[in-house]
């Protein structure tokens, strides 16, 4: 009896299997990027215009007389509160009245002399590396770029921002501090949480003529009503048109 003819291996369902994984691959869908839904330019415009009604003339809260001190001062403020650095810069911008005073202080001394802010060896490190390089290559002034700022020590964007738009009116991003990232965070202007990717997410959407007082509405408003563990909702003049998850209303 004659055997079969054995089928050839080219007969196997192979062809079906490979179009029906190229049909799937033609129709995916690209990965949405995750973008807040809150950024209607009606509503930003609405957000805008009820922090004007509650702080129409916020300002920074760190006391000082001149750019130099609010560098330092801000400097100062990592993980402090304003109300501390204005206490301990009373008598300190009194025994360091320059920017040659602090660059060639003396480290163990400046070190106690600032202690009270917290991480005072790392603060005094870039506040003596910031001031001699403004006396050594800034001739004694704060330079008032983004980038000439961002090559003194102890300097990030939010430093450098603060400074810019408080003292030289210039706006060159939005101040991201805890109170921005949090409060801008519950009103749906950002799904981020890295404070570079929130200042881009809020340049995008606020008016560049607004970005200075905004940031310090958002920091008045965090510290005031929109507080980090139990938001004060009901004295929130904002309440109407957030939604975030942790209202308390």
């Amino acid at each position: 009896m004659a055997k079969k003819p054995k089928k050839s291996s080219r007969a196997k369902k192979s062809k079906p299997v490979k179009r029906q994984a190229k049909r799937v691959a033609t129709n995916a869908k690209p990965a949405k990027i995750a973008k807040a839904g809150g950024t209607d330019p009606k509503r930003v415009r609405a957000i805008l215009e009820k922090l004007d009604e509650a702080y129409p003339h916020a300002t920074c809260a760190l006391t000082h007389d001149n750019p130099f001190q609010l560098l330092i001062s801000t400097i100062l403020s990592a993980q402090c509160t304003d109300v501390r650095v204005n206490q301990v810069t009373a008598t300190l911008y009194k025994k360091y009245p320059s920017p040659e005073a602090f660059a060639y202080a003396s480290p163990n001394e400046l070190e106690q002399d600032i202690r009270p802010t917290g991480f005072f060896r790392n603060k005094t490190k870039s506040i003596i590396g910031a001031s001699k390089k403004i006396v050594e290559e800034f001739h004694g002034k704060v330079p008032q770029t983004m980038d000439e700022l961002l090559t003194l020590p102890g300097v990030a964007r939010k430093t450098a921002n603060v400074v810019l738009g408080t003292a030289f009116g210039i706006a060159s991003g939005v101040v991201v501090d805890t109170h921005v990232q949090r409060v801008s965070g519950r009103l749906d202007l950002t799904k981020n949480t890295d404070p570079k990717k929130i200042e881009q997410d809020l340049m995008q959407i606020i008016p560049r003529e607004k970005w200075i007082l905004f940031a310090h509405q958002l920091i008045w408003h965090g510290r005031r009503v929109c507080v980090a563990r139990k938001p004060r909702c009901i004295e929130c003049n904002l309440e109407k048109i957030c939604y975030s998850k942790d209202k308390t209303v």
